[in-house]
Order: structure tokens, then C-alpha cells, then sequence
């Protein structure tokens, strides 16, 4: 599977995860469902691994590869746990666009960590989707 087939599998599957969601939650604390959806997410991600590959190669994973994936790992149950907290208070439609705010703070450590490009038409695209994202969590 090439990335952006990837990518495009990992929009649709994060957009049914939000609904699948609220659903969910709907009786259960968003701590509580956050926690039970990470053991599942948890039991997945293991079993996808070893049939990956050999589950030895954790031995070679450097100490600094290990502080950014778990830092990682930190930010992700952070955004969870608030992700969860305010569909299960407010409206999916609104919630997930504010969430894809996100891409402005991924391209800004992009640009200053990795010197990604960021070409005039890419900061375009960036104000549009912020734009966008504006109107569509104040007309919903």
C-alpha cells in the first residue's frame, strides 16, 4: 500500500472512530471508554506487529527512539482523553473539525524540525482549512 493510500485509509477509519465513538459513550464516562478503547487499540497494534514481523527487532529500537515514541505515546492518550471528553459533550461534527486543527501545529514542527517545505501554496491550503474549519464550527 503506497503512503497516501495509507493516509486515505487512516482519514476514513479516524472519521468512523468518531462516530463509532459517540455512540459508545453515549451511558459511559469518556475516561472510562478512552481507556477500554486504548486495551483494544493496545491488543491490535501487537497482533499487527508480529504478523509484520519478528517482534525480536524491539531489541535494536534505540534509547532515543524510545523516549520520542513514548513521548509520542503520552500525546496521543492526552488527545484521547480530551478527544473522548469533548465528543461525549459536544456535537462529532464540530468536535472533529476543531481536532484537524492539529495539522497546524504538525506542519509548524515539520517546518522548524524536519525543514520541511512550506511553499506559499501550502500555507494557502493551510488558512484555507483553517478558514474552513472556522465556518464549519460556527454554522453547525
Amino acid at each position: 500500500m503506497s503512503w497516501i493510500a495509507a493516509a486515505f485509509a487512516s482519514a476514513f477509519f479516524a472519521g468512523i472512530t468518531s462516530i463509532l465513538a459517540k455512540r459508545g459513550i453515549k451511558t459511559t464516562d469518556s475516561d472510562v471508554a478512552t481507556a477500554l478503547l486504548t486495551c483494544v487499540v493496545l491488543v491490535f497494534a501487537w497482533i499487527m506487529a508480529a504478523l509484520a514481523g519478528p517482534l525480536s527487532a524491539i531489541g535494536s529500537i534505540s534509547g532515543k527512539s524510545w523516549l520520542f515514541l513514548a513521548l509520542s505515546g503520552l500525546t496521543t492518550g492526552a488527545s484521547w482523553l480530551c478527544y473522548y471528553y469533548a465528543i461525549a459533550a459536544g456535537q462529532v461534527s464540530v468536535v472533529v473539525q476543531i481536532d484537524k486543527l492539529s495539522i497546524l501545529i504538525s506542519v509548524l514542527f515539520a517546518f522548524l524540525v524536519f525543514h520541511e517545505k512550506l511553499t506559499p501554496r501550502g500555507l494557502a491550503g493551510l488558512a484555507l482549512i483553517v478558514a474552513g474549519t472556522a465556518a464549519m464550527a460556527w454554522w453547525v
